[in-house]
This record gives C-alpha cells, structure tokens and sequence, in this order.
C-alpha cells in the first residue's frame, strides 16, 4: 500500500529502486512475454525505476507523466529510447495521434506472442492531460445529432473528454476482437479499471460537480465526497472488470472490498509465478472464480491504509477515519450510513479513532524511492516535450487536426 511503497508522488518522475519486483519481474521468470504499452510514471528515463529493468520485455509510450499531457508529443519512447511521431512538434496538434500509435503497438505485441505466454500491460493515458481527440476519429459520430454535443454553450473540452472516452471504449473493443480473432479468449484473463477516483472537471453552475458527474449517483444524486487526489472516497471509488468468458461467470457483482495492491498476487497465482515476501495485498481469485475453484474463501483485508500528499486515511469494515494534514484531527465516516462522508462522528467514537490512528502511525513507513544514477537529462528532455517548439494552445476546437491512423488498420475494427 501506499505507506510501503517507493513512489508515493504524482510528479511523474519518482522512480522504482533498483531491484524492486515487479508484475512484470514475476511473470516474466514465469516465461511470460511482458509489454507495456502508454503511461509508466514509475521512473522516468536515467533512472532506476525504467519498465526495462523491472520484468518488461518491452514498454511503449510515455515514462514522465507530463510528457503524457501531451498526445502530439515530437515522439514516444521505447525502452528508453525516442520514437519520433511524424509531424509533431509537441502541444496540441500534429500530425500523428499518440494513442493510435500505442494501442496498434499493443494489439501487435499480442498477435506476436499469441503462441506463448503473455502479459499485456496498458496502462493508456485518455481521457488525460490535454484533451485533445482527431476531428476525424470514429468516436465522434456516436454523437451525432445529439443536442447536449451541439451546444455551444457546451465546454468545449467536455466534448472532447466524451469522445476520448469512446475511443477507449473501442480500444477495449480492438483487444477482445484480437483475442476472439486469435482464438486465445478463452485462456485469457482481461483486466479493465481506473486509476483513481473521477474529478470535478468542466464545471457549470447547472453541474457544480463536474458536466459528467463522476462522483454524483445519475439517479439518486447522492455524491462521493471530492475527487481525484483526495483520500475522500470520490477520490478512492474505481470501476473494476475482470473478463475469462467459462471461468468468471458472466454477469456478476461483488461488493468485495479490495483495492489495486490485491493484482500483484492475483496475477501470480492464476499464473504460478512467485511473489516478493512484503506485499501487502490478498488475491482475489476465490472471488473471480468461486471459492470452489480457488480452493478456499475469500480473504478479507484487516484494513485499507492510505497516504497521499498531507492526507492519510484508514478504512476497516464500513468504518473509515481521515486525517486532512498533519495539523488536523480524524474525522470518522460510517460509510453504511453517510456514504458522502458528510457527517464527521469521530467525537462519538474516540476509541476508533485512536485505533485508527495507530494503524496510520504503524503502516506508514518513511519513502525509499530510487535514483537517477546516470542523470535527469532524459528526463527533463521527456517533459519538455509536452509542449515541445509548440505554441501554447489553451482554447481547443471539438477534435484537433485530423492525425495519422494506425499502420495495422487491420485491427481497428469495432
């Protein structure tokens, strides 16, 4: 969790430690093929935390995360090395959609190992950074004709982020099509899920809480209190789909309470691959796959501990304790009753709230990330190239200027 591990912040650059292990250290000593392709924010270039040296055969797109704001950068990066994107100059417009170019290498690194193992990671970057999505991009017409999309009184990036989000949406359509195609569907596990919790973005005073409401319930109105980059559950509360048509029944929910640290030892025990003695996450298989076919229950976390930026947080059952900054008190939530962490009961518990607060002191332990032994140069070069020799464009047209399509046209099929 984030109390034990070495990269804590969100500045893109904080790297892994030298010999830290990896999903992709783990399955690749298991005879995995490992690809990652999109945002790695684990280590930027020159560092001890790059995907080539922690388990990935080969990683495609952005080390930096600001170089990830970026999706007509001057070029990509594979294993450590620039790709350049014809065209681009960096900013907002070019001629060659990074993501494009991400998504076709993926799907071809599938194809390529379809005869063997595989761990296919994509950790993509739209909706992201600049919202910017071709004119001509097949995302847009799904929206045709619809009044909220013709609205010029509509925020323009609104528009964009909708788009954006389609295109994932066949994206995630382009690798079930590739298994399918393949015949691998049925030997594949296919993961799908955020990253953090949604944000307030495009705010009008018709939506305070963002034009899409990520954080408000479409029918009930009852909202998860802040969002990205907060600890309060607006900022926690992911979507989550796991997909092996004849081994996960299709059709079902879980109200398991698990967070992101449970896939390193899922993974590895679908897969047989060994795992490090410190992690701090439970598998979820018996809940994928059914207690039978696991074997065994479902094992329940004692707690869920948080840390990021001055904010700490501790949930245990439906109970759940914050602390905004040092300087502050816990507020206590019963997430059972005030799902909008709106009523603080912490003075009626103080007993919880000192047992609270010491699993915060006994989980957090001081960060140890890695270095940058052969210097930042790369790096800064790589977050430099978010703009590029670009202008700055802050006022975006629905789509950007029409960009290349991907080479393996073959695979952009719905």
């Amino acid at each position: 969790h984030s109390g034990h591990a070495s990269v804590r912040a969100n500045d893109g650059g904080t790297p892994l430690r030298e010999g830290e292990v990896t999903i992709g250290d783990a399955l690749k000593a298991r005879g995995y093929a490992t690809g990652g392709f999109g945002k790695w924010g684990a280590g930027g270039r020159g560092s001890t935390g790059v995907p080539e040296e922690h388990g990935f055969d080969v990683f495609f797109g952005y080390y930096d995360q600001v170089h990830a704001h970026s999706f007509y950068p001057p070029y990509l990066v594979r294993n450590s090395a620039e790709v350049p994107l014809p065209g681009n100059v960096g900013g907002r417009s070019g001629e060659t959609y990074a993501q494009y170019e991400i998504m076709a290498a993926g799907l071809n690194f599938i194809r390529e190992h379809q005869s063997a193992p595989f761990f296919c990671y994509l950790p993509i970057t739209p909706p992201h950074g600049m919202y910017d999505i071709p004119a001509d991009d097949p995302a847009w017409d799904l929206y045709a004709g619809e009044e909220w999309m013709n609205d010029p009184e509509t925020p323009a990036e609104a528009k964009n982020y909708a788009a954006m989000v389609s295109m994932v949406d066949r994206n995630v359509g382009q690798v079930l099509d590739l298994l399918d195609e393949l015949e691998l569907t049925d030997n594949t596990l296919v993961v799908f899920c955020g990253d953090n919790g949604g944000q307030d973005r495009f705010k009008t005073p018709k939506h305070p809480r963002g034009y899409f409401g990520p954080n408000v319930h479409p029918t009930t109105g009852v909202e998860f209190r802040a969002g990205k980059g907060s600890l309060y559950d607006g900022g926690l509360r992911i979507p989550f789909v796991a997909y092996w048509p004849g081994k996960i029944e299709a059709g079902t929910t879980s109200d398991l309470l698990f967070t992101q640290v449970d896939l390193f030892p899922t993974f590895a025990e679908v897969t047989g691959a060994e795992t490090p003695d410190d992690l701090d996450g439970h598998s979820i298989a018996p809940t994928l796959f059914g207690a039978d076919a696991a074997g065994r229950e479902q094992p329940q976390h004692d707690f869920l501990y948080w840390e990021y930026g001055s904010m700490t947080a501790v949930r245990v059952g439906d109970m759940k304790a914050v602390r905004p900054r040092p300087t502050k008190a816990w507020e206590l939530y019963d997430l059972s009753e005030d799902v909008s962490e709106a009523n603080d009961i912490a003075a009626e518990h103080p007993d919880l709230v000192e047992k609270f607060a010491a699993i915060a002191t006994r989980e957090h332990v001081p960060a140890n990330p890695g270095t940058y032994p052969n210097g930042r140069e790369d790096h800064e070069k790589d977050r430099r190239a978010k703009w590029g020799t670009s202008k700055d464009a802050p006022a975006p047209k629905k789509g950007s200027a029409p960009a290349s399509r991907p080479k393996t046209s073959s695979l952009t099929s719905n």
